[in-house]
């Protein structure tokens, strides 16, 4: 029997495309998880909203039909938005992608709230997500390892026999947020958490609060995961072109809003900008192409994680 999937095992991983953010078509999911397996790859991620921006695929039907087409790759969900979803529906669909894919997810989820639109339409309340999400942490778990759920609440009273297929190993679970009480969920529930729009030293403080907080709860050291928005390419004032596409279509927001946060430029820029991630902390990194051709992209990532792996 393998040993239980850890969250540093997702490596160094890519953002497969669920998201139309140009609105090009339906976004070639399958095809960039064969492409990012094929390359070597150690993750693929798929993000969570009901509405928003861009059009979506759902997160764990995506999942479900990644794992039809790919034997290694690990999958994660890079973050379910959990307090506006049912915990126990979201506990069988997560059980049905492990079982497709034994030993290969990762559960990452975080409180979301970008777009209470979302949230009305779920029929949940955006408020108090912080509180709703902790109690769903809980009981998805708990779902996961096999048990009954017998939860009071107050704010997600659940009641629910165990649920089957069992996961042959309990997925291990990731906290996505910048916030400090992200960070503090992170080190008291999960394995791992996953940051984005950081910069360098912010990520070395939070990794110290993640010890910190380690001590507090008598539990081992979360992982960090750093998602990073990237374009890898040799002309940056095309590469800042399609980041603006990216970031109106993805968030509707201008560039500027997130662009000190974004790698534009050739393999060694992107690996270097990595490289202090990783001095900082970060111990596994996911991909974001913010460019149009995401499999183009994948390819030139692949030349990252070579220059990145030479520095170590």
């Amino acid at each position: 029997m393998s040993a239980p999937l850890t969250v540093r095992e997702s490596g160094f991983g890519v953002m497969l495309p669920n998201f139309d953010p140009l609105r090009l078509g339906t976004p070639p999911l399958l095809a960039a998880a064969r492409l990012a397996e094929d390359l070597g790859f150690d993750s693929g991620w798929v993000g969570d909203h009901l509405t928003f921006h861009p059009p979506v695929l759902e997160p764990c039907g995506a999942l479900a039909a990644v794992a039809a087409v790919t034997q290694r790759l690990v999958l994660g969900t890079g973050v379910l938005l959990l307090p506006m979803r049912n915990p126990v529906w979201t506990a069988k669909q997560l059980g049905t992608v492990a079982a497709l894919a034994p030993d290969r997810l990762i559960v990452g989820v975080g409180v979301g709230g970008e777009n209470p639109a979302e949230f009305e339409a779920a029929g949940y309340p955006v408020a108090q997500r912080g509180r709703r999400l902790d109690e769903a942490i809980g009981v998805v778990d708990a779902l996961l390892r096999g048990e009954a759920v017998d939860h009071p609440g107050p704010l997600l009273p659940v009641r629910s026999p165990k649920l089957e297929p069992v996961p042959s190993s309990r997925p291990p679970l990731v906290v996505g947020g910048r916030s400090a009480h992200a960070v503090r969920r992170a080190a008291r529930l999960a394995e791992g958490w996953f940051a984005v729009w950081l910069e360098p030293e912010r990520v070395r403080r939070a990794v110290e609060d993640l010890r910190a907080h380690a001590q507090e709860f008598h539990r081992p050291v979360c992982t960090t995961v750093m998602l990073v928005f990237v374009h890898v390419t040799d002309n940056a004032e095309t590469g800042r072109g399609e980041l603006e596409r990216f970031v109106a279509g993805q968030y509707g927001l201008p560039v500027e809003a997130i662009e000190r946060w974004c790698v534009i430029g050739s393999e060694d820029r992107v690996a270097d900008a990595l490289a202090r991630y990783r001095d900082a902390g970060a111990e596994a990194f996911v991909m974001m192409p913010t460019a149009v051709d995401v499999l183009g992209q994948y390819e030139r990532l692949a030349g990252v994680r070579a220059r990145l792996a030479a520095t170590v």
